[in-house]
Order: C-alpha cells, then structure tokens, then sequence
C-alpha cells in the first residue's frame, strides 16, 4: 500500500472526528469515528490481507471507549482512549525491552533495517514518547473544553508524531544496515 493511502487510512478517521465533532458534537462525532475506523481496518485488510498492528489496536481500543462513550452518554471514555493506547503502547514496548525483545521492530522490520543497538535506542525513545502523549492528553482533556481537546488531538498529536519521527533520522541513518536478501525480496513483494 502507498504511503498517501496509508496516510488517508490513518488520518482519515480522525478528520472525519474533528469535522463531525464542530458541526454535530462530540457523540456524533465519536459514533462517526468508530464507523470510520472499521472502514479503514476493513478496507486495509481488503488490500493487505491482514490489518497491522498497531492500526488494530487502536481500533480496538476507540471501538470499546467510543461504545462506552454512547452507550453511557459520558464522553469522558473517548477522551481516556488516547491516554490508555499510548500507555499500552509505551506498557509494551517497555516491556519487551525488559526482555531484550523490541516490539517495535516487529512491527517496523521490512520498513527500517537497523543494528541491534539501533532498535533498541529508537524503542526506548518511542516508548518514553508514547508516555508523553499519554501525560499531555491527561493535562489537555482534564483542563481544556471538548472543543479544544478535540482540536488538540487533531491539531497537536499528529504533528507532535511527525516532528517527533522526523528527530529520529539521525539515529536511524547511524543504526542502518544492510538488509538480508530474503528481507529485500519481501520487502518488493
């Protein structure tokens, strides 16, 4: 799949959220997002034959707190779910860390072809910023109106991510191998 698809697929929703949110309001909008959500899986199954990983979770997890969200007329459940998927994000990797394992290579493996030490400093940094995510989504939620949370999460963490990704480069040109050919082969498949 290319990467602007990729991109639509990802982002998508969470526009459709921000857009439905101003005109319609927040239960509107999270029942919209959870509809765009199993397009989106749906739709990169259809094209991958599988959903990744970390789409998939998130999905999960804004289908449970976004029923939650309508069901209990409460819209403090779909303002949690950011704070509870970058701390599972974050609960991972650092845990896999614990065991000498990057997680993040796994899901990141025919994308990046890093040394040993590379995955794990580029694991260690994504972890701490999962949980920075998780902390800033706290203060704004708790602090601000719906409004502006819903801007912030549309507004702000996307382009948090990227600079964030974009600050990575250097470790990742520093940690870069060669891939093995049978890499190379799946990776053009």
């Amino acid at each position: 799949m290319n990467q602007a698809l990729k991109m639509a697929l990802e982002v998508g929703p969470l526009l459709l959220f921000f857009f439905v949110n101003a005109k319609m309001g927040i239960f509107t909008a999270t029942a919209v997002f959870m509809v765009a959500i199993v397009v989106s899986l749906t739709y990169s199954y259809i094209m991958l034959k599988r959903i990744p990983t970390l789409p998939l979770v998130t999905g999960v997890v804004v289908l449970v707190f976004g029923g939650l969200t309508l069901y209990l007329e409460d819209d403090f459940f779909i303002k949690i779910k950011p704070t509870i998927v970058n701390t599972l994000f974050a609960t991972v990797l650092f845990g896999g860390l614990a065991y000498k394992k990057s997680y993040l290579k796994s899901v990141l493996d025919t994308a990046l072809f890093l040394d040993d030490e590379g995955w794990r400093k580029l694991t260690w940094r994504w972890a701490w910023f999962f949980v920075l995510l998780a902390i800033i989504n706290e203060v704004v939620w708790r602090t601000q109106t719906t409004d502006m949370w819903v801007n912030f999460k549309v507004f702000a963490i996307m382009p948090l991510t990227i600079v964030f990704s974009i600050a990575q480069l250097p470790l990742i040109f520093r940690h870069q191998i060669e891939p093995d050919d049978d890499d190379a082969v799946e990776t053009k498949s």
